[in-house]
């Protein structure tokens, strides 16, 4: 990928989700495109509002990129990143990891 997008992740916050990312299937065929595009490329669609065919083509093949969408969010990989933020900012805030009950 060439060109920077606002919707684009730093380094670092590519750093505190990509632990979560589940690597390839045991047997499958090895990634052929780069994770961080991938994700660039889904935050873009998500930012911008536009369609996944309209994906500009410095990113990966829109296939792609949405079947990677699609899989993380059947297998829970969206709710996985999305708690594990939660807890990194209440925690960067000085709270409690976990939200309490009002």
């Amino acid at each position: 990928m060439s060109k920077v997008y606002p919707s684009n992740l730093t380094q670092e916050q590519f750093e505190l989700i990509s632990g979560l990312i589940p690597p390839r299937k045991p047997g499958g065929r090895k990634r052929s495109v780069d994770i961080y595009s991938v994700l660039n490329a889904i935050f873009y669609v998500l930012c911008e509002g536009c369609r996944w065919r309209s994906l500009p083509g410095d990113f990966p093949n829109w296939q792609t990129v949405y079947t990677y969408f699609r899989n993380w969010r059947k297998d829970g990989t969206w709710v996985k990143i999305h708690d594990h933020l939660r807890e990194w900012v209440r925690v960067d805030h000085h709270r409690d990891a976990s939200p309490s009950e009002a």
